[in-house]
């Protein structure tokens, strides 16, 4: 099986230039990159590199319009989807092709590098209504590439929480995904940036969205979106009351939920309706052409 490589970047030139090195080492099919409006010469160095196959320049800060865009690119008979800022272990093509072998989506662990070991995570799945929803990580995920068109891709609303997103379509139109404990990728462990520094609005834009373009009109979607609020409010109150945040911000955090999570709401329902089909997925690959800029092809 051919397996195209596709990794979406915006301003990560030097944690990139890594990332591709451990992509070459596997020899994939071919290397496709998608440059956003970096300004830290990301496009120079990709240009230079002689294992870049395709590079792609878009004008446009969302990465899943970066994933529809190299998706759009690919010659191979499935796609993978690497983060700029993990490198691949050794072995990570041969264990894609192996998932790949028995489902139509396969991903793998990320194993954080820390100054006392390494973490890592697992595997993780909800039953959600009538269906079995299997999450994976959008920088470390593998696609046939029927299931990439069967859910036309991922979707261009969000701007957050797009594999999430495409997980529960997975599942909505029959497919799985499968769980390689050997396919890998590492990367340093970095500070989330506390609290704070989360952005709210949209999260639960995000949430609230995916739940009611994929489970419509149903109390699952009120549920789930007020059980991810607590427990985030709790999380936020101890911030301040330990003086890592000030009650404003608690205050702030709550509006920015209430606010995202009822426009998400209503624009996942609107989403839901605008394409019934299963793939569920009014803002795809295939409702646009002009998300390039600029294209350099080696092939």
């Amino acid at each position: 099986m051919d397996i195209s490589v596709v990794v979406p970047t915006l301003n990560d030139r030097d944690e990139l230039r890594g990332c591709l090195d451990s992509i070459a080492a596997e020899a994939p099919h071919e290397i496709v990159v998608v440059n956003g409006p970096s300004t830290d010469g990301t496009s120079g160095m990709v240009r230079d590199r002689p294992d870049v196959d395709v590079l792609v320049e878009i004008d446009e800060r969302n990465v899943n319009v970066a994933r529809n865009a190299g998706l759009d690119r690919i010659r191979g008979d499935a796609v993978g989807f690497v983060a700029p800022t993990v490198a691949v272990e050794s072995g990570w093509l041969d264990s894609a092709r192996e998932g790949l072998s028995g489902a139509d989506a396969v991903t793998g662990p990320t194993h954080e590098r820390l100054d006392a070991g390494v973490a890592t995570d697992t595997a993780e799945s909800r039953r959600i209504r009538d269906r079995t929803v299997t999450y994976f990580n959008g920088g470390n995920v593998a696609f046939t590439r029927e299931l990439a068109t069967a859910i036309d891709g991922f979707d261009e609303y969000l701007d957050v929480g797009g594999a999430r997103d495409a997980a529960h379509r997975i599942a909505g139109v029959g497919s799985d995904v499968t769980w390689s404990s050997r396919m890998c990728v590492s990367r340093k462990a970095v500070a989330d940036g506390g609290t704070a520094a989360r952005e709210w609005r949209a999260r639960y834009r995000s949430l609230s969205y995916r739940m009611a373009k994929n489970h419509g009109i149903h109390p699952t979607v009120p549920i789930r979106t007020l059980k991810h609020a607590g427990a985030d409010a709790v999380g936020t109150l101890r911030d301040v009351l330990r003086g890592d945040a000030k009650p404003t911000t608690w205050f702030g955090s709550g509006r920015d939920v209430v606010i995202g999570g009822f426009r998400g709401y209503a624009d996942g329902l609107r989403a839901r309706y605008t394409d019934r089909r299963p793939r569920r997925n009014p803002h795809g690959l295939s409702t646009r052409t002009d998300r390039a800029v600029a294209v350099h092809d080696r092939r």
